[in-house]
């Protein structure tokens, strides 16, 4: 079986999805499928340095054992936020999708799956889609005119005709049929690669960023916008110290310049500059060592479907803060892997200072969170799930039903 990724962008800066493509690629290969990625050399403000209109065996960090084989065409610049045009990838796409028995198609609202969905329907190939959350609410939202204008002349098109609709959580599904879609959904959750194991992690990063040994820290580990409430992180920072409780908040990931210009005037004026450091974009080694000496992860998210840096957090041990917007929340609360409060001050304050003074409580979320990883998480039993869907796919065979899987149990469940 031959399957082709379309993605956007696979840059770094983009958080999560592009993390998804490239391990779940690596994870199909692992287990015997013709599985590959198309995209542009889209990165911000500067391209990609890679190799152009040929197939590339690609890893971000240059660690050949993960990397998987990528297609990357030229993208048409200015790009215009994240529908990244690219005239080039049109026309690889009219030439060569007839080369795969199945698309999957990452992201809604962009040029790349668009256009790939539109060229597999007239070249008969069948297609699934995944909606990575922005059929949720709070991002149905956000550019509402556009989205609607969008939705109406394109997208549900799209949606309507694809084989499948990949959700991630329960949750999301909902929000495919709030949405008016009767297309059948898979509800298969997204795996998380184990991080390798530093070395005394506490001790090394309270040197590298040069926190005293008793100071806790807490982690911020996401693309830095405003969705995922940052702001409202740091306020809630603010009221722990006006509690005296000691902290160290790093706050790591890409975003919009002036945004992270705004946040750092914000520890100015709550007087927790220095209790906030600022890294920047953190990953390979680097980020295992956030992962694993850290002592609590929050995410205060307005909205989230999944959450790749919680199933990585809670995988390496590490308890986790969320709120209820994050669809993951299920999951976390079920194997008590954390908290998931109101996105409010008070309530993420709290919750911050009971998990920060509770030794035992970060023990009991560290080793349920490790179990939840374990059981739900793995990247080779989601492979495993997902041939399952691309064989009847592929074989033209239609699903009538949604079909949700559990990991945990190995087994597949069909809502009738």
């Amino acid at each position: 079986m031959k399957v082709l990724h379309v993605i956007p962008s696979l840059s770094p800066a983009l958080g999560g999805p592009p993390q998804v493509a490239l391990n779940l690629v690596h994870a199909l290969r692992q287990i015997g499928v013709d599985a590959e990625i198309v995209t542009t050399n889209h990165n911000g403000n500067q391209p990609l340095d890679v190799p152009l209109h040929q197939r590339v065996s690609y890893s971000p960090d240059g660690d050949e054992q993960y990397s998987v084989p990528v297609w990357f065409l030229p993208y048409d610049r200015p790009a215009l936020k994240e529908f990244i045009f690219s005239a080039a990838l049109t026309r690889w796409l009219w030439q060569h999708v007839q080369d795969y028995d199945v698309l999957d198609n990452h992201y809604l609202f962009s040029y790349a799956p668009t256009c790939a969905a539109a060229i597999a329907r007239i070249k008969n190939v069948p297609y699934t889609v995944r909606t990575m959350g922005q059929l949720a609410p709070w991002a149905l939202a956000q550019s509402q005119t556009k989205k609607q204008l969008y939705t109406r002349l394109i997208e549900r098109h799209n949606l309507t005709h694809a084989a499948a609709i990949h959700c991630t959580t329960p949750e999301e599904a909902v929000d495919v049929r709030n949405f008016g879609l009767q297309t059948p959904t898979i509800t298969l959750p997204l795996g998380v690669a184990a991080s390798v194991p530093c070395h005394h992690p506490q001790e090394r990063l309270r040197q590298q960023y040069g926190i005293a040994n008793e100071v806790p820290i807490i982690l911020f580990l996401s693309r830095v916008h405003y969705k995922k409430r940052p702001d409202l992180l740091l306020q809630s920072l603010s009221q722990l110290k006006s509690r005296s409780q000691p902290f160290h908040a790093i706050i790591a990931g890409s975003g919009d310049r002036d945004y992270l210009v705004k946040l750092k005037d914000l520890t100015v004026t709550l007087d927790i500059a220095q209790n906030v450091t600022f890294p920047g974009l953190i990953v390979g080694q680097d980020k295992d060592l956030l992962l694993q000496g850290s002592d609590l992860f929050v995410l205060p998210s307005f909205s989230e479907n999944f959450g790749i840096a919680i199933a990585e957090s809670v995988a390496a041990g590490l308890p986790v803060i969320i709120t209820p917007g994050v669809q993951i929340a299920s999951d976390i609360a079920a194997y008590q892997a954390g908290l998931v409060v109101p996105g409010e001050l008070e309530a993420l304050t709290n919750a911050i200072a009971k998990v920060l003074s509770t030794p035992q409580l970060r023990a009991t979320f560290a080793e349920n969170g490790k179990r939840l990883a374990r059981e739900k998480y793995s990247w080779q039993i989601i492979a495993h799930q997902l041939v399952s869907v691309y064989t009847l796919i592929a074989s033209r065979k239609q699903l009538l039903d949604d079909v949700r899987f559990d990991p945990s149990l190995l087994k597949i469940t069909v809502d009738t």
